[in-house]
């Protein structure tokens, strides 16, 4: 049977994928990755070369899944957008443990792939201001306070327990972020029409 290199990448970023997700950078071991994956170390090595290397080859497959999975609206309702990330994040807890794992050690430096992912960002940025056509100034501080709403109410489990309640579901969490995420925006259809 022949070699499946394309294969053989997936099985590793998968892999290490989970590795990243449950020992960030420093806790991660690459022939943990390697067994996962049914890949030598060697292979890594040659497909990604260093640790942080392969750490940003799955943040960069992260976010890419992400931008297709929750793409921005195409109409004003941010608070529809905040809702589908929140699920998306909801299903994939690795994704946020990833991005949690990168602040924590990266701290303020800059990240693998900063300049890529920030035009990833502009498009976000573009429905932020199409939610702010009907008030507000600021679409990039929206956005920012909108992937904070659902990051937070996810990636803090004993937090939201101790404040909101054993038994106060996800399901209606994820419908009060979209809630206060339509708030922060005035989004136009909850406004009575203009008289000008």
């Amino acid at each position: 049977m022949a070699y499946d290199s394309a294969a053989t990448k997936d099985r590793i970023l998968a892999a290490a994928s989970a590795e990243f997700a449950a020992y960030g950078v420093a806790g991660a071991r690459v022939d943990r990755i390697a067994a996962a994956a049914e890949a030598n170390k060697r292979a890594i090595y040659d497909y990604f070369g260093d640790k942080k290397a392969l750490f940003a080859a799955v943040l960069e497959r992260l976010m890419t899944e992400l931008a297709e999975a929750v793409p921005p609206a195409d109409d004003a309702d941010l608070g529809a957008y905040a809702g589908a990330l929140f699920e998306y994040h909801r299903a994939h807890p690795e994704a946020l443990r990833l991005l949690l794992w990168e602040a924590l050690e990266m701290g303020d430096e800059p990240v693998p792939e900063e300049a890529t992912r920030t035009r990833h960002y502009l498009d976000k940025v573009a429905a932020a201001e199409t939610a702010l056509a009907g008030g507000g100034d600021d679409p990039k501080a929206l956005l920012f306070f909108t992937m904070g709403l659902v990051g937070w109410s996810l990636s803090m489990p004993q937090l939201r327990r101790m404040v909101l309640g054993e038994d106060y579901s996800l399901d209606r969490l994820g419908a009060q972020v979209s809630a206060a995420v339509r708030a922060m925006a005035g989004e136009r259809r909850d406004r009575p029409a203009s008289s000008d």
